[in-house]
């Protein structure tokens, strides 16, 4: 399984393409419409959300509400699109000199990427680089959520930290269908709806101080058997792969799974997670402290990745920075953002997580059909659950 996305901001449309789809899977359209909602929910956002109502059209790989195996082809229109047809048409008749972007943004690819493609308007940058593109991540990661769903894997993206404020820590739902239900039921994904009430706090202080504030999301993820992924060469660790991923999601500056950064103040004795054995239920570990991987492979407990986003680069008060036209000190554009996208990013990333999940197992078993995939899938189960309990 591949995918790849394309679009600009303000442009007409985001686009996204998925390969090796497995036929015959049930798509839920309103489902993904669902998730796309969701992700321009969130306490914090910025005038873009009132504007963009995003809803996917799949114009191919589909047919009768059932994927054919054929490539999957999807596109989320942009309405603010309406407002930018003469500054982002794509002929050459539609003039290029209106809202030119000279002052890059600190934190922002603009600088760096007009340097790398020879751009004197870093709105050629800007547009592309814009966390934008993510609604299509969050479409394919959907798609990608509902196979894995037909394997009893289930994963739910979570804000933990945001601003400063972090998560108190008490017990919340274990029960994945329940967390998803509690998670999706407040504007900020928190676990814990008795702590919304803060971290809406925290966000309003940054407004009234007119910055950006980021946080710390997790996503957990249930029903995984062991021994997805490999120790056999670097680039087949999954949870490498995961980590890639997760950092590739824009203002993701940090990723770790199980205990992260505590795991270098532990005891050697006191990291590890323990293996026990029963006759009823096989191999299993007393305990989770390195967040379901074992040597880059799943070892059947629930998995437990922690990123955290930096504050959005764009700010209310440009931030110092030079024109490159002038190569005068000046204060940075100050395009449209959010006080904060730490709970949209929570879903970006599990959208992310599902994609890669999707794609290593799809490479690992067969997988033309979902029946195929079910069918290789499962005899794997069995084999590791009959060696778990030899």
């Amino acid at each position: 399984m591949q995918y790849l996305t394309a679009g600009e901001s303000h442009g007409p449309m985001l686009t996204g393409i998925l390969t090796g789809m497995p036929a015959n899977v049930a798509l839920n359209i309103s489902a993904i419409n669902q998730q796309l909602a969701l992700r321009q929910n969130g306490y914090g956002r910025g005038g873009r959300m009132k504007i963009e109502q995003d809803t996917v059209t799949i114009t191919a790989g589909m047919r009768a509400g059932r994927t054919t195996g054929s490539p999957l082809a999807l596109l989320i229109k942009n309405r603010d699109y309406a407002h930018w047809q003469k500054i982002m048409g794509a002929t050459a008749d539609n003039p290029d000199q209106l809202r030119v972007v000279t002052r890059p943004r600190p934190g922002h690819a603009d600088l760096v990427g007009g340097l790398k493609y020879d751009q004197q308007d870093l709105r050629n940058i800007l547009e592309r680089a814009s966390a934008r593109s993510t609604a299509m991540i969050v479409a394919l990661g959907s798609i990608a959520g509902q196979l894995l769903a037909q394997l009893g894997i289930h994963a739910v993206g979570y804000v933990t930290g945001l601003g400063g404020q972090t998560l108190a820590d008490t017990e919340w739902p274990t029960n994945m269908a329940t967390l998803r239900a509690v998670v999706e039921s407040n504007d900020m994904r928190l676990p814990d709806t008795s702590q919304v009430a803060a971290f809406h706090g925290a966000v309003d202080a940054a407004k009234a101080a007119h910055h950006t504030i980021g946080g710390q999301i997790t996503v957990q993820v249930a029903g995984l058997i062991p021994g997805i992924g490999s120790m056999q060469n670097w680039r087949e660790r999954l949870d490498g792969r995961l980590a890639g991923a997760i950092v590739s999601i824009p203002a993701i500056k940090a990723v770790s799974f199980g205990d992260g950064p505590a795991l270098g103040e532990m005891a050697g004795n006191a990291a590890q997670d323990d293996i026990t054995w029963t006759p009823q239920g096989g191999y299993t570990r007393a305990s989770n402290h390195l967040g379901g991987f074992e040597g880059g492979m799943t070892n059947g407990q629930p998995l437990l990745i922690h990123a955290t986003m930096k504050p959005i680069p764009t700010q209310p008060r440009g931030l110092p920075t030079v024109d490159i036209a002038t190569h005068e000190t000046a204060q940075a554009v100050n395009e449209r953002a959010d006080v904060t996208a730490v709970p949209a990013a929570s879903l970006v990333a599990q959208a992310m997580v599902q994609l890669t999940l999707a794609q290593e197992i799809t490479a690992q078993f067969s997988s033309a059909t979902l029946a195929d995939l079910r069918s290789s899938y499962q005899q794997f189960a069995q084999r590791m659950q009959d060696r778990r309990n030899d």
